[in-house]
């Protein structure tokens, strides 16, 4: 791609566009090219500079009049950029850069001191009942926690800690990169701004050393699988007395031998015989809240019908109520039969008229009739 281009091409313009038209586009065109957008893009790198070396010409009037007319030649060979007489637009630049990154890299100019330590995760596995009545774990975490020895500040009792030589106290150095000047942490004394002369023997300086710690974590009622619960403060101690982290709790459900669950409603499978399905009756199914459930069956119930029992269900996290307990039907077919069983039913099926089971009288019904349309 080659860059020696007409500045309005560069800057997609028309030569007749006003001040306003050039900097929307130079604006545009910068984000779209901005190195930190295509890191490692020797071509959009490229064209960045040249987009800025043709706005920095184009927008001061004097200097657009000799180009219009000159070319490049009329500019001091087109001597623009970032290194060019005029400079840049750092008004323009510092608002392309904070639509880039956010204001938030204003503001994280003005921080100061290490970071604060790192959160941690732990998986816990708990039961179904445990999700439903709620309950209390005790866990053991391998974390960075605050020396005791030196409270946390890295610094041998009883010595003093001397303002950084490298950055000066501000926690912060400047370094050039690319066409910016960009704020880091200083590397010597990690952004604390000051530095430990004579370290602490227990942490050697870091203000936290490696320990297990013992917490007791309080699940409530109605967590499902993925919920998360925050213990705050309770991660790793951030570096030289920095605030700490947070623990995650992420819960897991472990199978239940009886139930599935989706959301706060419960679901299971019940197989009755074919007599109470078609007698009717009535079966007891154990609620995980400890009571028994008595589900009524209607008479001539269909196999796959659903039956639900309100309020059996799951709690509503952090909220009131339960869900619902539903309970699919599954009429199951004998299979193992009493020669008086045998006699009993074949003595039903001789006085079957069709009248018992209409579904199956229709569809037999149906392939009569399709018969009958073939062989007419």
């Amino acid at each position: 791609m080659s860059l020696d281009l007409d500045y309005y091409e560069l800057l997609e313009c028309d030569r007749s566009a006003d001040e306003a038209a050039l900097k929307a586009s130079y604006r545009k065109l910068a984000m779209k090219y901005h190195p930190d957008r295509n890191p490692g893009c020797k071509d959009s790198e490229a064209r960045f500079k040249a987009i800025n070396e043709a706005y920095d010409c184009l927008r001061d009037p004097q200097r657009r009049a000799a180009y219009d007319r000159f070319g490049k030649a009329g500019v001091n060979g087109g001597a623009g950029g970032f290194g060019g007489g005029h400079g840049s637009d750092f008004g323009d630049i510092g608002d392309i850069f904070e639509s880039i990154f956010g204001s938030a890299f204003g503001g994280a100019r003005q921080q100061r001191g290490p970071a604060r330590g790192a959160d941690l995760r732990y998986d816990m596995e708990i039961r179904l009942e445990d999700a439903f009545t709620g309950v209390t774990r005790e866990i053991e975490v391998d974390v960075a926690a605050r020396c005791d020895a030196c409270d946390g500040s890295g610094a041998k009792p009883g010595t003093r800690t001397h303002r950084c030589s490298t950055c000066g106290g501000h926690g912060k150095v400047r370094a050039q990169q690319g066409f910016f000047m960009v704020e880091r942490t200083c590397p010597a004394c990690q952004g604390a701004g000051e530095v430990i002369a004579d370290p602490c023997n227990s942490c050697h300086g870091e203000g936290r050393v490696d320990r297990r710690k013992r917490l007791t974590v309080t699940i409530p009622p109605g967590v499902d699988e993925g919920t998360r619960i925050r213990l705050s403060g309770e991660g790793e101690s951030g570096a030289r007395g920095a605030a700490p982290g947070d623990l995650y709790i992420f819960l897991h459900m472990a199978r239940h031998k009886l139930f599935e669950r989706e959301g706060t409603t419960l679901f299971t499978r019940a197989p009755i015989s074919f007599t109470t399905a078609a007698l009717g009756g009535c079966i007891t199914i154990p609620g995980l809240d400890g009571r028994k459930h008595e589900i009524a069956i209607p008479a001539g119930i269909q196999s796959g019908k659903q039956l639900r029992q309100r309020g059996a269900g799951m709690p509503v996290l952090n909220g009131r109520g339960h869900g619902d307990l539903v309970i699919q039907i599954d009429v199951e077919t004998p299979t193992r039969l009493t020669a008086k069983q045998k006699e009993l039913l074949q003595a039903f099926r001789d006085t079957e008229t069709g009248e018992e089971c209409p579904a199956s009288q229709g569809f037999f019904g149906r392939i009569k009739d399709m018969w009958e349309d073939l062989t007419d």
